[in-house]
């Protein structure tokens, strides 16, 4: 995990409580003064997009938050497990979700 992230996340939950991939992404943008037109260029995706994304309207596919992780050199393992865990949630399911490297790709 990046420093960036690692730090940022403590901060963050102190903040506001439950970590999601929506308040992640918002306050990631806006550390970075982006605004989220350039935001959204920059990750490849539509404004609209991400401000649904932001706002927690929209939640990713494991794909796009493996996608968005990539975009911003951080971890896909931890992104992908905020969006899993923001569909549960959404679904009143109270898991916690752990991803860990399948041994097929760890040997490949």
């Amino acid at each position: 995990m990046s420093t960036k992230i690692k730090f940022g996340v403590e901060a963050l939950e102190k903040k506001i409580g439950v970590l999601t991939f929506a308040n992640l992404l918002e306050s990631y943008r806006q550390s970075d003064e982006k605004s989220q037109k350039d935001f959204a260029k920059f990750l490849g995706i539509s404004q609209q997009s991400l401000c649904d994304l932001e706002k927690g309207r929209k939640i990713p596919s494991a794909d796009r938050a493996a996608r968005i992780a990539k975009k911003l050199h951080e971890p896909e393992d931890f992104w992908i497990k905020l969006a899993l865990q923001d569909i549960l949630r959404s679904q009143n399911f109270h898991y916690e979700v752990s991803l860990s490297e399948s041994k097929k790709k760890k040997a490949a």
